[in-house]
């Protein structure tokens, strides 16, 4: 992983059009592709990102640019779509690499590692004629529990958890925000898949147009006897 902190400014160019002016920020580059500008604040989520398979070339910056005090350009060009993230270099602070090695990966809770399973193995819990793409889909900002596809064939991401509360809706929104610009998935809908669902959280997702649903845990064990049920 590669970590600079530069005064720069920033644009995307593609299906969206976004600009950063001049900030001092940590630019991060990572060994699958993907490059994230982080400021130092607004929590843990990058201001803007280029998701892999990207490739990043450094330039010299143009006569303009260069006038104006520009002393470097990254040009990093997804390699699924027409987009760019254009990082223009002003001045350089701090350069550093470090190699992290393999990372084993996210150790879930018991019970929600439990749950992401016994969903992906209970696809049709999700509703008629849904299918699983896969379990743990990574994105730059982290994996998504499940991706799978509704009986039209849109894709729907799903975002597991014990007790769902607003912090868990704020996570899948983000997970959607990031894979709705890859045109291979988009649209894509979210569902927010818990044992408890807060009222608060019920509502936040609602509004923002995600799905939520309650699951019975010791019922897709098995060991839920229903016909012993009082009620």
């Amino acid at each position: 992983m590669r970590l600079v902190i530069a005064r720069c400014s920033v644009d995307y160019v593609g299906r969206l059009r976004a600009h950063l002016p001049l900030a001092v920020r940590l630019l991060m580059v990572k060994a699958d592709g993907s490059v994230l500008i982080h400021s130092d604040g607004g929590s843990y989520k990058p201001l803007n990102w280029m998701s892999p398979p990207a490739t990043l070339r450094s330039l010299e910056p143009d006569e303009t640019d260069a006038e104006a005090g520009v002393t470097e350009v990254w040009n990093v060009q997804s390699a699924k779509t027409d987009d760019r993230l254009i990082i223009s270099i002003y001045e350089r602070f701090s350069d550093v690499s470090h190699d992290l090695g393999t990372d084993p990966g996210l150790i879930k809770d018991g019970v929600e590692a439990d749950l992401q399973r016994l969903l992906a193995e209970q696809i049709h819990r999700l509703g008629a004629g849904h299918t699983l793409i896969r379990r743990e889909y990574m994105t730059a900002i982290g994996p998504v529990d499940i991706l799978a596809r509704d009986a039209a064939g849109a894709t729907v991401a799903v975002e597991l958890k014990r007790r769902g509360d607003i912090d868990g809706v704020e996570q899948l929104t983000r997970y959607l925000e990031l894979l709705n610009r890859d045109p291979l998935l988009a649209p894509v809908r979210g569902i927010f898949a818990a044992q408890q669902i807060k009222p608060q959280a019920r509502v936040l997702a609602e509004d923002r147009g995600i799905t939520c649903l309650t699951l019975d845990y010791d019922a897709m064990r098995g060991v839920d006897d229903r016909d012993s049920r009082l009620f």
